[in-house]
């Protein structure tokens, strides 16, 4: 008897990080592109994903169901009234890596396996959310399902059309879903203790402090512009350099400015990822430029200031340069704050594993975004090498994974003890 539950412990111990980067694995078989990671919303590629998800939830003692957006949801039962939520998503970015929203889905369901394995039950429900698009890759609109559970979402983004002309509509019908009981989607499950999120970091800070994990403080708002500079096209033989109007020169001058701009201000992030020129040929003056600007900093003072900054010197180099900017507005996102409970609790969890406890901001968004506007958000990194992400290259290790899933393990105890 004592050596089977020795070895059973074993088991749960030794092995569950391993099981973590294999099902991670696996879920990297279920894409549309062979040979690379891309897993739209509703697509079939995600419903291979649910097919394994769904048996991973069940052997973990959960009972599974998918909603009408398409999230699916496991929940193993406690002794209360209240729910614990855990999860992330399942969809990918176009030519993905193995974690980056799949790594906190598994941890959870590992996790949840462990309470399951010992028979134990806690004062409340743990409901471990697999959502079914974050990332906005077919329709363009992000957090989809967590907006869902959390009652934000937004009517009229059924109408978005993807690129084969499917409606976010049909797509949710071939999928199961009814759109027209999206409202279902919202929490109904009583009250909530709150909402933890494990994801890779995305980022260098834990690999430079030789730490395995982090605890979010923050997730950076962000500012999302579209600029338009509009010059006069010209043929590139014989319009003087004197006499053009060249967007492209101004669009570059402008660039480079933001770059200046970020690095000088600390915490700041400034980026250009888009750029389209017109007529883009190789003999004429570039008339036209569009372009993008992404601006984030965890202080929505910082982010405002910086943003205000960088489209007033984009009006001031069109102004130099005789050339029009129209600058649209598409994003305005404030900085969201983890619940100092969960800081907190998450924080000690790591200190009592014996880790050293850094807390940092997040750059990048996640579900927890979405999910404050329903209960009160956590979230632990999990350091990736070379803080890759969005990228076939993402690689965490199987230890790092394990410190991963004690934490979470630990800080449902600790929430128990409550």
């Amino acid at each position: 008897m004592e050596r089977r539950a020795g070895d059973h412990l074993h088991r749960i111990v030794v092995t569950l990080p391993r099981i973590v980067i294999e099902r991670c694995h696996y879920l990297a078989e279920c894409t549309e592109e062979p040979g690379v990671i891309t897993r739209p919303f509703a697509s079939d590629a995600m419903g291979c994903a649910h097919v394994l998800v769904g048996d991973w939830m069940r052997e973990a003692g959960m009972t599974v169901r998918r909603d009408n957006i398409g999230n699916l949801h496991g929940r193993f039962e406690g002794t209360g009234e209240a729910t614990l939520l855990l999860g992330s998503h399942l969809d990918s970015v176009r030519n993905a890596g193995k974690y980056d929203g799949p790594l906190g889905v598994i941890v959870a369901i590992a996790a949840v396996q462990r309470l399951h394995d010992s028979g134990k039950r806690l004062p409340f429900a743990v409901e471990v959310l697999a959502f079914a698009d974050e990332e906005g890759l077919r329709f363009g609109s992000t957090y989809l399902g967590s907006r869902a559970v959390a009652g934000t979402f937004d009517s009229p983004d059924l109408d978005r059309v993807d690129t084969g002309g499917t409606t976010m509509r049909e797509a949710m019908r071939g999928f199961g879903g009814d759109p027209a009981r999206i409202d279902d989607d919202r929490w109904q499950g009583g009250p909530l203790l709150g909402y933890l999120e494990v994801h890779i970091e995305q980022g260098p800070v834990l690999e430079a402090r030789e730490l395995p994990v982090g605890v979010v403080s923050a997730i950076s708002g962000q500012n999302r512009y579209t600029l338009d500079f509009e010059g006069e096209a010209g043929h590139a033989g014989t319009v003087p350099m004197g006499s053009r109007r060249d967007a492209l020169v101004a669009a570059a001058v402008f660039i480079q400015a933001v770059e200046s701009y970020a690095q000088s201000h600390d915490g700041l992030v400034a980026t250009v990822g888009r750029l389209s020129v017109r007529p883009g040929a190789v003999n004429v003056v570039p008339g036209g430029v569009t372009l993008s600007l992404d601006v984030r900093h965890a202080e929505d003072a910082e982010r405002l200031l910086a943003s205000r900054h960088l489209t007033d010197i984009a009006s001031q180099i069109a102004k130099h340069r005789n050339i029009a900017v129209a600058i649209r507005q598409d994003s305005d996102s404030p900085t969201v704050p983890c619940a100092p409970g969960l800081v907190s609790t998450l924080s000690q969890a790591v200190g009592d594993l014996g880790h050293p406890v850094l807390q940092l901001a997040s750059g990048a968004g996640h579900d927890a975004v979405a999910m404050s506007a329903l209960t009160d958000v956590g979230m632990l990194f999990v350091r990736c090498k070379g803080g890759v992400s969005h990228n076939p290259a993402e690689s965490v290790t199987t230890d790092d994974v394990a410190v991963a899933i004690d934490v979470l393990a630990r800080c449902l105890e600790l929430l128990a003890e409550r």
